[in-house]
């Protein structure tokens, strides 16, 4: 990531996506503030993001799209649920990034099934690159 204001950019996608379910679990906001302190981000800063609106923006890299799609995912399932409403807006979002349906489905299907919901980054990464060839 290049700057501040990106940094923030992507942190704020992520808050506007942790309450698309109608509601913000304990369990989001931490995993959201070790996001946000990993990139850098003051407290202050962080807690105001959740005031804020979003503002379009396109993440340049694909690398970078498919880093941010896979911390959605990850927010998606940590609070133990995954609602309509998240899963419809994942699809949405990484549509909107450019990414390939058939492995962003590919990625959630294994995610599902997996106990921790992690997935080894080496392999997210070799699923888009599959789907490329």
């Amino acid at each position: 990531m290049h700057n501040y204001e990106e940094k923030l950019s992507l942190l704020l996608d992520m808050i506007q996506f942790s309450v698309v379910d109608g509601k913000l679990d304990p369990r989001e906001y931490q995993l959201l503030a070790l996001i946000a302190s990993e990139l850098k981000i003051d407290k202050q800063a962080f807690d105001d993001l959740f005031h804020q609106e979003p503002k379009p923006h396109v993440i340049k890299s694909e690398m970078q799209r498919i880093h941010q799609f896979y911390r959605l995912a990850l927010l998606m399932h940590i609070d133990g649920e995954v609602h309509e409403r998240e899963q419809s807006a994942i699809n949405q979002i990484a549509i909107e990034m450019g990414l390939n349906p058939t492995a962003t489905k590919r990625i959630l299907g294994l995610m599902k099934e997996s106990e921790y919901k992690i997935l080894d980054p080496n392999l997210v990464f070799s699923i888009f690159k599959e789907q490329q060839n």
